[in-house]
């Protein structure tokens, strides 16, 4: 490991010299200073390392003293930093760990209903304000790409743009079935039902990683449905675009403008694109998506609601909260630690395994 933390290092001043050389362009600059930026908190914890080295020479010569006094002292200090050691030599192997190239990329989050019916729409309505406000808390944007209301209120379908910090990186844990157990607003004998809703993370993919050649796409302009008013009823904005090598087809009408549309529309594609291509490495290669926990099947039931009992349970890590009311105002914090923590765990036993 300190071989590749030297080879780090070497690469860090490296790039912050080559940030000092003329004539660099926006592109390169931009491109030097992401890579610099990821790889500042290795090479600090990495220094900071090889000062308690340094600390920890200095203390042992305390103890070779004769003096009763400074031999003690020496033996405190040592002590102490070797703790000191220990602790950042656990955290530089954490930040050693392979790393999901999508951490750091915005997201294109789906909901959809799914067995439940209206209470499974009503659901996803509930799911979509949680994510808002948990986004909210982080300070992220979330816009609407495309919705499909349901009659009885929430959501057949709702697919959102969040853009941020590290948003792919939060909420990749969230891929998977969310099953609701609750009394039904329509239930006149206060039977407890059981829905579901699905909930599709996918990064947001960049220019250079999905080429969508005009001729694959068929695209046409519709009616828009849904509330809205007179522009709903009398304006063809619109936007359907699908790709006909896949079959792959998206639909964006939130904006008044079909240009606009037509480029929402275009991220979500190149986001299901994106997604669909990176699942098919990983079933050629029999592996789970890394950024899963669990099985990586997106039918897998990940979460249950329970209304009645207050209760929320995380079925891949065992965890069961009784803060339902919280979780729903969009607490979802200390769920997703707790699934980055199990997942990082998971990791260090693979590595432990390889080695």
């Amino acid at each position: 490991m300190f071989d590749k933390l030297f080879d780090i290092e070497n690469r860090f001043i490296f790039l912050e010299e080559s940030l000092s050389q003329p004539g660099l362009s926006g592109a390169e600059m931009m491109q030097i200073t992401k890579e610099r930026s990821k790889l500042e908190p290795i090479v600090n914890a990495y220094r900071t390392y090889k000062t308690f080295e340094r600390d920890l020479e200095a203390a042992q010569e305390m103890i070779s003293s004769s003096d009763p006094d400074e031999k003690q002292m020496g033996l405190d200090e040592m002590n102490s930093i070797q703790k000191m050691m220990d602790d950042l030599k656990q955290e530089l192997v954490v930040m050693m760990l392979p790393q999901d190239p999508n951490d750091d990329k915005n997201v294109i989050l789906e909901i959809r209903a799914g067995t439940g019916g209206d209470e499974a729409a009503l659901f996803a309505g509930d799911l979509a304000r949680m994510y808002q406000r948990y986004a909210d808390k982080n300070g992220w944007r979330v816009e609407a790409l495309s919705s499909t209301p349901s009659s009885s209120g929430g959501f057949k379908e709702a697919v959102f743009m969040v853009t941020g910090d590290r948003v792919y990186s939060s909420l990749k844990f969230e891929m998977g079935v969310h099953r609701v157990q609750r009394v039904p607003v329509t239930e006149s004998q206060g039977r407890v039902h059981t829905s579901a809703c699905t909930v599709a993370v996918l990064p947001e993919a960049e220019e250079v990683e999905i080429e969508v050649r005009a001729e694959d796409l068929e695209i046409k302009a519709c009616r828009a449905s849904g509330a809205g008013g007179q522009h709903v009823n009398t304006t063809d904005s619109a936007i359907r675009i699908v790709h006909l090598p896949t079959g792959i087809a998206v639909e964006c009408q939130e904006e008044r403008s079909q240009l606009k549309n037509k480029e929402k529309a275009l991220k979500v594609l190149k986001s299901r694109l994106y997604d669909k291509f990176q699942q098919e490495q990983a079933d050629a290669i029999s592996a789970d998506r890394k950024s899963q926990v669990g099985s990586g099947d997106r039918s897998e039931r990940i979460r249950t609601y329970n209304f009645p009992q207050g209760r929320m349970t995380d079925h891949r890590i065992n965890l069961t909260l009784y803060k339902l009311d919280e979780i729903m105002q969009g607490e979802i914090g200390d769920i997703l630690d707790q699934l980055g923590a199990h997942h990082t765990a998971e990791l260090l036993k693979q590595q432990s395994e390889l080695n």
